[in-house]
C-alpha cells in the first residue's frame, strides 16, 4: 500500500498479506492558484524528471522553429511504445526534413509494446527507442535553424541551450544540474514543486501559444504520448483535460485546465508505484471516475500470474 509521508514508507507491496518491499518518495499537490496544497517529503530538492521533462522541452522546440501537425507535437513530448503508428509517424517526421533513421542519435532499442516487439521481429532500432519522436523533432528544429545536425545532443549546442532556457522559464527555477538522459540528450534537474508548476503553466496556457499547442496535442493524442497500458496514456484517458507525463525512475507530473497540478518522485525509481500514486493525486485534486479508480491498484506478477498488488491506502492525502 502507498503510505507516502516524510521519512516513512511510500509503497508497501503485499503478497499473501506479507509486506515484501517498501519504497519511499515525495509528492506535491498544487492548488489552481499555484500555491502548495500539500507536500509530502522534500519537494524542494532538485530531481531529474527524466521523460517528464519532454512536454516542457517540446515548447522550446516549437519556439525554436519546429512545426508540424498535432500528432508530431505529441510525439515530440512522448515516450512511445514503438507501435506501428508511432514508428510510421516518426519516419514521416524524419523524411520531411530530409533525414532517415541513421540521423537519430538515440540508442537502438526494442519496442516497449509486446505486440510491436513481435511485429518488429524483436530487433533493436533507433526508431523503436521511446524518445525517437523527440529526437526527430530536434533534428527538424536543427534543420529549420541551419544548425549542425551531427552534434545536436551536445550540451552547448544552440538547440540544447534553447531547451534549457525554456525549461527554466516554465518551471520558474534555475536548472540545478545537467546530466545525460537514457536517450543521450542533456537532462535538466529541477525541484519537484517547480516541475508541477511547469505543468500547470502548460495546462492553463492560452490558445495560440506554444504551450497550448503542446498541451492540446497531448490531450488529443494520449495514445501517441505513450501507448496502451502505459501510465501517461491511461491517466489522460481517465481524466479529460489532463496533461500528464511520466518519466523513468518513478517520476510523474500532470495538471488540469484549472491549474491544479501534481508531481511525484519514487526514490528507488519503482515505476509500479508511480501510476497508482499519480491516480491518487488526481483524485485528491478532485478528479473522479471508475477508470481513474482502476488505476489505484497495480498487479504484481510472479510466474506470469498475479501474486500481489500495489494499492493506494485510503486517506493518503487526508491529513494536513
Amino acid at each position: 500500500m502507498i503510505t507516502l509521508r516524510t521519512g516513512a514508507p511510500t509503497v508497501d507491496v503485499e503478497r499473501a498479506g506479507v509486506i515484501e518491499c517498501v519504497h519511499t518518495g515525495h509528492v506535491v499537490l498544487l492548488a489552481g492558484d499555484g500555491e502548495i496544497r500539500q507536500a509530502i517529503g522534500d519537494v524542494q530538492q532538485p530531481i531529474y524528471p527524466r521523460s517528464a521533462n519532454k512536454p516542457l522541452q517540446a515548447v522550446g522546440l516549437l519556439r525554436a522553429g519546429f512545426a508540424g501537425p498535432s500528432e508530431w507535437i505529441a510525439l515530440s513530448a512522448a515516450s512511445h511504445a514503438a507501435r506501428p503508428e508511432h514508428v510510421a509517424l516518426v519516419t514521416t517526421m524524419l523524411n520531411s526534413g530530409g533525414f532517415d533513421e541513421s540521423w537519430l542519435q538515440c540508442p537502438p532499442e526494442r519496442p516497449m509494446d509486446d505486440g510491436a516487439m513481435l511485429a518488429g521481429g524483436g530487433q533493436e532500432r533507433r526508431l523503436f527507442m521511446n524518445c525517437s519522436g523527440k529526437h526527430a523533432a530536434m533534428l527538424l528544429t536543427v534543420r529549420a535553424n541551419g544548425w549542425d545536425p551531427t552534434s545536436y545532443l551536445e550540451v552547448d549546442h544552440p538547440l540544447q541551450l534553447r531547451m534549457r532556457a525554456i525549461v527554466e522559464e516554465l518551471v520558474a527555477a534555475p536548472v540545478a544540474a545537467t546530466g545525460v538522459d537514457g536517450c543521450g540528450a542533456p537532462l535538466f534537474a529541477v525541484p519537484l514543486v517547480a516541475l508541477a508548476r511547469g505543468f500547470a503553466r502548460l495546462a492553463t496556457a492560452p490558445a495560440g501559444s506554444e504551450l497550448h499547442a503542446v498541451a492540446e496535442a497531448m490531450r488529443t493524442h494520449p495514445e501517441l504520448v505513450a501507448g496502451p497500458g502505459q501510465g501517461a496514456t491511461m491517466l489522460m484517458n481517465a481524466v479529460p483535460g489532463l496533461v500528464a507525463k511520466d518519466g523513468a525512475e518513478g517520476v510523474f507530473a500532470g495538471a488540469l485546465p484549472d491549474g491544479s497540478a501534481f508531481a511525484l518522485k519514487v526514490d528507488d525509481g519503482a515505476r509500479r508505484a508511480a501510476t497508482p500514486l499519480a491516480a491518487a493525486c488526481m483524485m485528491a485534486l478532485g478528479a473522479a471516475g471508475e477508470q481513474l479508480e482502476s488505476l489505484l491498484t497495480s498487479p504484481v506478477l510472479g510466474g506470469g500470474r498475479p501474486v500481489g498488488a500495489v494499492s493506494v491506502r485510503p486517506g493518503l492525502f487526508d491529513r494536513t
